[in-house]
């Protein structure tokens, strides 16, 4: 007799619903290190909408602000 088989389906982590920077009425800004770090991976990259739960419009100046502190050595490149 043949087994079934089984269908294993990835599960995705339920980002947050609602925008941090929307809700705090803020923008990101390079100087806030604390929060920019939040959304940095311990690989040093930029985390994705999908897993941050932030707008569009946020996440591409979240990007353009990490960016920018990388090239003022605030943010390495590159974690070894």
């Amino acid at each position: 007799m043949a087994k079934a088989k089984q269908i294993r389906r990835k599960v995705k982590s339920s980002a947050p619903k609602d925008c941090y920077f929307c809700t705090e009425k803020k923008d990101p800004s390079f100087h806030d290190m604390a929060i920019i770090g939040r959304y940095v991976t311990e690989r040093g990259k930029i985390v994705p909408r999908s897993r941050s739960g932030i707008c569009s419009k946020h996440q591409k100046s979240l990007a353009r602000n990490v960016k920018y502190a990388r090239h003022l050595a605030l943010l390495p490149f590159i974690i070894r």
